[in-house]
């Protein structure tokens, strides 16, 4: 069965910024990838973890650190990330952040 089309003229209309806290929203997960939206307030963090499957970050607003392995990267609009499965990794927002994560399919 094919996977239906889906469109979103503003991600960012998709995700409020929650008072204190972090806001993760699926998008779509079909045929080995899934996409995720997170909103983050300022100070809010994932703290270090790693995945089972490689995975692009886009950060869509605001400001953090992102630390990839044992480097740590400003994270602003623009910045874009790969990540192989098994890196460990932590995102932390120093304002409200917005950003879009694609879980690629296993190798």
């Amino acid at each position: 069965m094919e996977t239906p089309a889906h469109y979103y003229p503003d991600l960012l209309s998709e995700a409020p910024i929650p008072k204190g806290g972090i806001l993760s929203r699926t998008l779509q997960s079909a045929q080995g990838h899934k996409v995720v939206l997170f909103a983050f307030d300022a100070g809010q963090e994932l703290s270090e973890h790693t995945a089972s499957r490689p995975a692009l970050l886009q950060i869509l607003s605001g400001k953090g650190c992102l630390k990839l392995g044992e480097e740590e990267l400003e994270a602003q609009p623009g910045s874009l990330a790969y990540m192989p499965a098994g890196l460990v990794h932590a995102v932390r927002a120093e304002s409200p952040l917005v950003m879009l994560l694609i879980l690629l399919p296993k190798k």
